[in-house]
C-alpha cells in the first residue's frame, strides 16, 4: 500500500489532477450556475479546443524546442479549409484534407530550416510566425468566410448522449498519443532525442528527422485545432489563432511537459487544459474583473515552471543513460 502511494505520489500528473478537482469542487460549492449541463457542456468543448492547441505545442517542446508560428498556421489551415469550401464548393472531408496538408508541410518548413542552419527553434518559428501571418492576411484581406457547409458544423456543435463530439475526438486522440510515446518506436525515439539529444544520436537515433517530424506533427495539431474551431463556431475566421501561444505554452507546462524536453503526459494535458479553462469560466461566472485573468493564469504557470525545474534538477543528479532516455514514461 505504502508503495502504491509513493509510485502515485511521485507522478508529475498528481499535483495537476489535485489543483483541478480544487478548482472544479471550489467553483461548484462558490457560484450556482457553474454545475449546470449548460455550462458543463460549454467547458468541455473549450477544454478539447485548448489541449489540442497545446498538443501542438507540447509535440514539439518534447524534442527539446517551441513553436512560436503554431497560431499562424492554424490560421493558415483556417482560410485554405474556408476558401476551399465557400468559393470552390469542396466537400468537408477533401477541404480538411486539404488543410491538414497545409499544416503538415509548414511543419515540415520549420523543422527543415532548424535541421539545416541549426538556429534556434524560437528564432526561426518567430520569423515563420510573421510570414504564415502575412500569407492569412494577404490571401483573405480579413475577411471571414461564413458559407459553409452545415454537415461540417456537426463535430464542433454536436453531441453524444450529452457529451460534446469534441470531448470524445480529444479522449480518443489522447489515448492515441499516450500509446504513440509509450509503445511505439517513433514516439521513443522522439522522447529520447528531447531528453539527451547527443547521446540519442550516439545511440544512432537520427535526431534531425526527428525534430522534422515533431514540426510536422506540431503542424497538424495546428490544423486539426483550426478545423475543430470553424466547426464550432461555423465559420473560418482569419484571426484564427491569435491567442493560441499563450494557451499551448500554458497548457502544456501545466501538464507537465518538460520546457528541455523529453516527456510528456497525456493525462497531464487533460487536466492541464481543465485548469485553464475553470479558471476562465469560474471567474467569469463569480463575476470578477476578466483583466485579473491573466493574473491568476500567471501565478499559475510561474508556479508550473518552477515545480517543472525542481524536479529537473533532481533528475539530474541521477545518472542517465540512453535506456533511461528511451523508457521516460507518458
Amino acid at each position: 500500500m505504502m508503495r502504491w502511494f509513493d509510485n502515485l505520489r511521485s507522478k508529475s500528473e498528481v499535483g495537476t489532477i489535485g489543483a483541478a478537482l480544487v478548482l472544479f469542487l471550489g467553483f461548484t460549492f462558490l457560484t450556482d450556475s457553474f454545475f449546470t449541463a449548460y455550462n458543463l457542456f460549454n467547458v468541455g468543448r473549450n477544454l478539447s479546443v485548448y489541449v489540442f492547441i497545446a498538443l501542438g505545442q507540447a509535440i514539439v517542446m518534447v524534442v527539446g524546442g517551441m513553436n512560436l508560428s503554431l497560431g499562424a498556421i492554424g490560421g493558415l489551415a483556417t482560410i485554405t479549409a474556408g476558401m476551399l469550401m465557400q468559393n470552390l464548393s469542396w466537400d468537408p472531408v477533401s477541404a480538411s484534407a486539404a488543410a491538414i496538408a497545409v499544416g503538415i508541410f509548414t511543419g515540415w518548413i520549420n523543422g527543415f530550416v532548424i535541421t539545416k542552419t541549426k538556429l534556434n527553434s524560437f528564432i526561426v518559428t518567430l520569423a515563420t510566425s510573421f510570414i504564415f501571418t502575412g500569407l492569412v492576411m494577404g490571401i483573405s484581406k480579413g475577411y471571414p468566410m461564413t458559407k459553409l457547409p452545415e454537415s461540417f458544423n456537426i463535430l464542433g456543435q454536436g453531441n453524444f448522449l450529452g457529451v460534446p463530439n469534441l470531448v470524445l475526438l480529444l479522449v480518443v486522440t489522447l489515448l492515441i498519443v499516450w500509446y504513440f510515446f509509450r509503445f511505439t518506436v517513433t514516439g521513443r525515439h522522439l522522447l529520447a532525442t528531447g531528453g539527451n539529444l547527443s547521446a540519442a544520436r550516439l545511440s544512432g537515433i537520427k535526431t534531425d528527422k526527428m525534430i522534422v517530424l515533431a514540426n510536422m506533427l506540431s503542424g497538424a495539431f495546428a490544423a486539426i485545432t483550426a478545423l475543430l474551431w470553424i466547426s464550432r463556431m461555423a465559420s473560418a475566421q482569419p484571426a484564427t489563432g491569435g491567442n493560441w501561444m499563450i494557451i499551448s505554452f500554458a497548457v502544456a507546462v501545466i501538464g507537465g511537459t518538460s520546457l528541455t524536453g523529453g516527456s510528456i503526459s497525456a493525462v497531464g494535458l487533460f487536466f492541464g487544459g481543465l485548469i485553464m479553462v475553470l479558471i476562465k469560466n469560474g471567474l467569469i461566472l463569480m463575476q470578477v474583473d476578466t483583466y485579473f485573468e491573466q493574473t491568476f493564469l500567471g501565478m499559475i504557470i510561474l508556479l508550473a515552471v518552477l515545480l517543472g525545474q525542481t524536479k529537473e534538477l533532481k533528475s539530474r543528479r541521477k545518472p542517465r543513460t540512453i535506456e533511461k532516455d528511451l523508457g521516460r514514461k507518458v
